[in-house]
């Protein structure tokens, strides 16, 4: 890692790597994703949280695209997917099998969900999976609601209007926070990830995110699903999920899951520990045969 807050070379590289871009239409909105690797091989569809976007995932996926396609997609409601009336994990889950399919990945794929992209992937894995070879859960609480969706709630309940104009790039990107905070985060990622996720308005840019999206969400009950494929769960050590929790999880998730521990990060880790997140993801995919 740079330890001057410049960008290491590696993740230069990353970002430098070929990345093609597409969109998919599903029930009514249109999908935007991007891909690493060749298409047509075995694949990955990486899954990112709450008020998130793909390009988190900028700087992990062409480095787990090796040999693999990768594809990110933008969950409806957030980057530069569409938004809608109406947000369920049962669209969402199909969106990300629709991204699969129309980014290039061949046969089943493995999903990697991080926080609320962990609940979706948990949801695919009990509504598909016979169409899915595994599911990597990251830091989500599966059945609790994540940091993100109580920010959410909490500003749906104090009336929240239209998101925030700032006057220029800088003026947002000055203000971007991770949910929950976290002080350790990479400054050149975080940067990044805060300039993907802004758009520009009139008077100037805004975030990309719905944030009037809890007020439009149906959750189905989670307590009735079970997954259908493979499982792992990566818990960061200094993440959201706490020793009761995690029984719980793993009690969710069934005897058979593999449960990873990611060392000193925190709920963001392919903010803070992006390099543990590659290692112990191509570990799994290299277990499973993928």
């Amino acid at each position: 890692m740079s330890t001057d807050g410049s960008a290491p070379r590696w993740f230069v590289d990353a970002l430098a790597a070929p990345v093609e871009t597409g969109k998919v239409e599903v029930a009514g909105a249109t999908i935007a994703y991007r891909a690493w690797g060749e298409a047509g091989a075995e694949g990955v569809v990486l899954i990112h949280g709450g008020m998130a976007h793909s390009g988190w995932w900028d700087h992990i996926g062409p480095q787990i695209a090796v040999g693999r396609r990768v594809v990110a997609l933008d969950l409806s409601g957030h980057g530069d997917s569409d938004h809608r009336e109406h947000y369920t994990l049962d669209a969402w889950s199909e969106e990300v099998l629709a991204s699969a399919e129309a980014g290039g990945i061949s046969g089943p794929p493995i999903l990697i969900g991080h926080s609320m992209g962990g609940i979706v992937a948990f949801a695919a894995s009990h509504l598909y999976g016979d169409k899915l070879a595994g599911v990597v859960i990251i830091d989500s609480p599966v059945r609790d609601m994540t940091p993100e969706e109580v920010e959410l709630r909490a500003k749906a309940v104090a009336n929240a209007g239209p998101p925030k104009v700032y006057p220029s790039v800088e003026a947002a990107v000055a203000r971007f926070r991770l949910v929950p905070p976290q002080d350790d985060a990479e400054p050149y990622v975080l940067e990044h990830i805060a300039r993907g996720a802004l758009k520009q308005v009139s008077g100037g840019w805004s975030w990309k995110f719905d944030n009037m999206r809890m007020g439009r969400e149906g959750r189905r009950s989670l307590e009735v699903m079970s997954p259908g494929c493979p499982v792992a769960y990566f818990r960061c050590e200094r993440g959201i999920i706490d020793d009761a929790l995690f029984e719980r999880i793993a009690d969710t998730l069934g005897p058979d899951a593999l449960l990873i521990e990611l060392p000193s990060s925190g709920h963001h880790p392919m903010i803070d520990q992006p390099l543990a997140v590659v290692a112990a993801a191509r570990t799994l995919l290299g277990a499973w045969g993928k």
